[in-house]
């Protein structure tokens, strides 16, 4: 049976550099909230709908020169707009959580502050394509991106066209997930990424519970 929350479901996301643990602690939490009776779903950008599959090859393999960081912002939201449109927002209509590893903010540290576009033009096309949208909560892993940098290689695959970018990239990178975290203190928490996988999830969960009223 579904449990019902003083908090109308929404969208939860988790956010860091590359190699933070997002895919094992937004798994995490998506088990612990179907366990727990809430109906969710467990989502990823770029991605989460089969056209926004399909870009995300372009944008996550091949050389790091394959797109300047424009055309990669482009690529991401329009895979972003067919995440929204197929996935994120019907799931909410029929009363799910949906759960996603990234989502706006990943814009806006990656191609805004890493990749110099500037905050002002990331919105500008955010405006355009997600509108007033957001999610409720928003989970940042943070991490020392030497460290990040030598999980993402042990995981190994062909998904490696950002850690390709080098160490001053992701530290710009973390730099931006600070910043952001920081200025908006009110939907997002920050979570040292250091720890031990049990110990974040201890601390993630009760942040959701706290901030979402739930009950994990």
């Amino acid at each position: 049976m579904s449990k019902l929350s003083v908090q109308t479901p929404g969208l939860i996301v988790f956010e860091g550099v590359d190699g933070a643990g997002k895919g094992v602690q937004s798994r995490a939490l998506y088990e612990a909230m179907l366990e727990a009776g809430y109906p969710t779903i467990l989502t990823r950008e770029p991605g989460g709908s089969v056209s926004a599959e399909a870009i995300r090859k372009l944008i996550v393999e091949g050389d790091t020169g394959r797109w300047d960081d424009i055309s990669e912002l482009l690529l991401i939201y329009a895979a972003r707009r067919s995440h929204l449109q197929e996935t994120i927002l019907p799931n909410l209509e029929l009363g799910t959580w949906v759960i996603s590893d990234r989502f706006a903010d990943s814009s806006r540290a990656f191609q805004g502050y890493a990749g110099g576009l500037g905050l002002d033009l990331v919105e500008q096309i955010h405006q355009i394509v997600v509108g007033q949208f957001k999610p409720l909560l928003t989970i940042v892993l943070d991490i020392d991106p030497v460290l990040s940098l030598q999980r993402a290689e042990q995981r190994g695959g062909t998904e490696d066209r950002f850690e390709q970018k080098g160490l001053e990239y992701q530290q710009k990178v973390r730099e931006g997930f600070l910043q952001i975290a920081q200025a908006s203190t009110e939907t997002h928490v920050l979570v040292d990424a250091s720890q031990s996988i049990e110990a974040i999830q201890a601390e993630i969960k009760a942040a959701v519970n706290q901030r979402l009223e739930l009950n994990l």
